[in-house]
């Protein structure tokens, strides 16, 4: 099983970086290299870092399993101007039964072993929807890196902090069930919770399986987009200033979001039906059509009632 959480958020920054900004900003471990393309939209990854944990397992049932090793992390810059914390690990039992050195979990970074009994589907349930306050503080958080990792890229000094819109990270959680019976049966979910938390399930072959935290970056990267742009469309629908002003308030989405819109561009060929399933329901391009339509029409509409106030005087 492999599990993982994407946070995603606006650089804090006045304009979109470079890429070969972006490459310094990501490089956080010395002497490795940050992967970068600019087609078809700027795109840089950072190394991978370990992150050592010793902690219980997620339980819906609020089971105590120990589990221990090294969750892999990294950073994300697409279009020079979102910003995302990845997370992701494989679960597996301890063969051992026991607690090993440090230099074990340390040789295969990127599993998490359950030492004890481990009923997997109450770990999964756990992890996707959490009780609200009945967490113990002990307990596995991904989220936590995620947000450690996208603090230490926003503290850079390359950044000036002073971005050109209000946004708020979103938090996306993913598990994968891995099977050879799923390439013909496979399934995948999309759910959003009322608390804004964002979970996906999917079922994959193992051949699939390695892709799928990319998969995931995608999918957060325009749940992002799609989710800060309805924020903006409330905002400006509920309030009392002219026509123009509002054209005003949207000027800075046109100019840094609109077109970083590319879902399943850096997806692997084998999952783009998932992204497929996606798009049927919630219908995540529909939605952003729709949101991009509105918005043009309010800065038309700015547009005309200046040209009217100018004509006037």
């Amino acid at each position: 099983m492999l599990i993982g959480e994407v946070h995603t958020g606006l650089l804090q920054h006045s304009t979109s970086l470079r890429i070969a900004d972006a490459v310094q900003l990501l490089g956080l471990v010395e002497g490795a290299e940050v992967a970068s393309s600019l087609r078809p939209a700027s795109h840089a990854v950072s190394p991978e870092v370990a992150e050592g944990v010793d902690c219980m397992l997620p339980s819906a049932s609020g089971r105590r399993t120990r589990c221990v090793g090294a969750a892999l992390s990294r950073a994300l810059i697409g279009g020079g101007r979102v910003v995302q914390g990845s997370v992701a690990a494989r679960l597996e039992q301890s063969a051992a039964g026991r607690r090993l050195s440090w230099s074990h979990y340390i040789a295969r970074a990127g599993h998490l072993e359950a030492i004890g009994r481990t009923d997997w589907d109450d770990v999964v349930t756990g992890f996707l929807r959490p009780r609200p306050g009945v967490e113990p503080a002990d307990t596995l958080s991904l989220g936590g890196i995620a947000d450690r990792l996208i603090d230490r890229v926003q503290r850079n000094d390359l950044l000036d902090r002073r971005a050109p819109l209000r946004s708020r990270r979103t938090q996306l959680r993913w598990t994968v069930r891995v099977d050879e019976r799923f390439a013909q049966s496979g399934r995948a979910t999309f759910t959003m919770g009322a608390d804004g938390l964002r979970t996906v399930e999917l079922e994959l072959a193992p051949h699939e399986a390695p892709a799928a935290q990319e998969l995931c970056e995608d999918l957060a990267l325009h749940d992002w987009l799609l989710t800060t742009v309805a924020r903006f469309i409330e905002d400006v629908t509920s309030s009392p200033r002219p026509v123009e002003d509002k054209a005003g308030q949207l000027r800075p989405v046109v100019e840094q979001l609109l077109h970083l819109w590319m879902p399943g561009a850096r997806v692997n060929p084998a999952l783009l039906p998932v992204w497929d399933v996606f798009e049927r329901r919630p219908g995540f391009t529909r939605q952003w059509t729709t949101s991009v339509e509105w918005i043009r029409d309010q800065v038309a509409s700015g547009t005309i009632a200046l040209l009217q106030r100018a004509a006037a005087r």
